[in-house]
C-alpha cells in the first residue's frame, strides 16, 4: 500500500480528528493572487475537504475536487453536495481530464508530495491561466523533547524505530527543502513561503486517534500499531491525561511564469 492510499482507509477518522487548516492561511492564498470569488479552484487530493471549506467559508465555490481514494471522494461529494459549482472527481492528478479548462488557483494540502515533481509542477504550470499561481501547504512534523514527548519516543524506538522523529530532517530543513524544488522546477516566479503555527491541547484518545490517521503509522502491522498507540496513551494518562501537541503548516506560493 502506498503512502497515498492510506488515508482512504481512515476517512472519518481523518475528517474528526486532524486539525483544520488556518483561516489566516486561506486569507493569504486569496491575497497573493488576488482571487475573485468567481475565479476557477483546482484542489488536488482534497481528502475530506478540509481546505476546500476552508474556501467556501470565503465564499470560493468554484472549486474542482481531484481525490484518488474513493472513500475520501464521496464523503466528500456528501459533504458539498449543496454547491452545485463544487465538482469532486475520484481520479489522480496526473489522470484528470481538464477537457480545456483553465485554472486562476491550484490549492493542495499535505498531498502534493505524493506527485511526481517533475510531472506536478509542470501539470500545474500548464493548467493554469497566465494569471494564476498555486498555493501548496504541508503539515510539518514538530518534534518536542520534553519527559512525556521523549517517553513516547521510547516506544517508538522500541516498537517502530523508523518513526523516531528525532531522526527526522528538522522542520527547517523539511521546508528549505519544498521551497527548492518549487524554485527548480523554473516555472513560478515570485515564490514566497509562510508558516503557520498553534498548539493544540489533546486527551489521549484524541492524540492517538489524530497519529492513527498519520499515513506512516497505517503502514505499519495491526499488531504493531495497536501497541505502539496503547503505550502512547498510557504514557499519556500516567502524565495527566493530556498532552500539547504543536501544529505547523507551511504554505509555498507562486505565480506563473509566462
Amino acid at each position: 500500500m502506498e503512502n497515498k492510499e492510506t488515508f482512504n482507509l481512515v476517512t472519518h477518522e481523518y475528517e474528526r480528528y486532524r486539525p483544520v487548516y488556518p483561516s489566516e492561511m486561506i486569507d493569504d492564498i486569496i491575497t497573493y493572487l488576488n482571487l475573485n470569488k468567481e475565479d476557477s479552484i483546482l484542489e488536488v487530493g482534497c481528502g475530506t475537504g478540509q481546505a476546500t471549506g476552508g474556501l467556501v467559508s470565503k465564499d470560493y465555490t468554484n472549486i474542482t475536487c481531484i481525490e484518488l481514494g474513493s472513500n475520501l471522494a464521496q464523503f466528500t461529494a456528501d459533504k458539498f453536495k449543496s454547491y452545485p459549482s463544487i465538482q469532486v472527481i475520484n481520479t489522480s492528478f496526473e489522470d484528470w481530464n481538464n477537457e480545456g479548462k483553465r485554472l486562476q488557483l491550484i490549492v493542495s494540502g499535505t498531498a502534493f508530495h505524493f506527485i511526481d515533481p517533475e510531472v506536478g509542477y509542470h501539470r500545474a504550470w500548464e493548467l493554469l491561466e497566465n494569471r494564476g499561481g498555486i498555493g501548496l501547504f504541508w503539515t510539518i512534523h514538530v518534534p518536542v523533547y520534553d519527559q512525556l514527548h521523549n517517553e513516547i519516543r521510547s516506544h517508538y524506538i522500541a516498537l517502530a524505530p523508523h518513526l523516531d522523529d528525532s531522526h527526522y530532517p528538522s522542520p527547517d530543513e523539511v521546508i528549505q527543502e519544498r521551497k527548492e524544488m518549487t524554485e527548480r522546477s523554473g516555472l513560478f516566479a515570485d515564490i514566497m513561503v509562510k508558516e503557520y503555527n498553534w498548539i493544540q491541547s489533546c486527551s489521549s484518545e484524541e492524540y492517538v486517534a489524530l497519529i492513527n490517521t498519520n499515513s506512516k503509522h497505517q503502514q505499519l502491522s495491526d499488531d504493531v500499531r495497536h501497541s505502539l498507540l496503547e503505550r502512547v496513551k498510557g504514557s499519556i494518562d500516567a502524565a495527566g491525561g493530556t498532552i500539547e501537541k504543536q501544529h505547523k503548516v507551511a504554505l509555498f506560493l507562486g505565480k506563473k511564469k509566462v
